[in-house]
C-alpha cells in the first residue's frame, strides 16, 4: 500500500510516497525509475535570513598550525556558550576551552595539546561557522 507523506527540509516541503510493508514480507525489488518521486511542492515565504549548507561538520574540532601557533577550529555551526578558558591560561590536552551550542546541544571544544592559549578569537554569544577560528594555543 503506498502512502503518502509531506516533509520539509530546510524550509522546502516535498511530496514523498511511501509503500508499506507487512511483519514477513520481503522488500519489493525493484528498477530504478526514470520518473522523479520527490518534487518540492510549496516553498514558504522566507521569515529570515537562511544560511548557505554547510559542509557536513567534522567529528571534532581542527587544529591547524600557523607561523603563531596552532589554532583550534569550529567543527560546526552553532553558537558560543562559555569560553572556559582566557588567554594566558596553560591547559592539558583534551581540557574543554569553549562549549559550543549546536542543534540545541552543548558540545565540548578542547585543548588539542597541552600548552596556553595565546589567543581567543570569539566571545559568548558568537555564532560561528565550521572551519572558523575559536582559539589560538602554543
Amino acid at each position: 500500500m503506498l502512502r503518502k507523506f509531506k516533509i520539509a527540509i530546510d524550509g522546502k516541503e516535498y511530496l514523498v510516497e511511501m509503500e508499506e510493508l507487512t511483519q514477513g514480507q520481503p522488500a519489493p525489488v525493484t528498477p530504478p525509475v526514470a520518473q522523479q518521486i520527490v518534487q518540492p511542492v510549496a516553498q514558504p515565504a522566507p521569515t529570515q535570513a537562511t544560511e548557505a549548507p554547510a559542509a557536513a561538520p567534522a567529528p571534532a574540532p581542527v587544529a591547524a598550525p600557523t607561523g603563531d601557533g596552532m589554532v583550534v577550529d569550529a567543527p560546526m555551526p552553532g553558537t558560543i556558550l562559555k569560553v572556559l578558558a582566557q588567554v594566558g591560561d596553560q591547559v592539558k590536552a583534551n581540557q574543554p576551552v569553549l562549549i559550543l551550542e549546536a542543534m540545541k546541544m552543548e558540545n565540548e571544544i578542547v585543548a588539542p595539546h597541552d600548552g596556553a592559549v595565546t589567543a581567543i578569537h570569539v566571545a559568548v554569544g558568537d555564532m560561528v561557522n565550521p572551519g572558523q577560528p575559536l582559539i589560538t594555543m602554543d
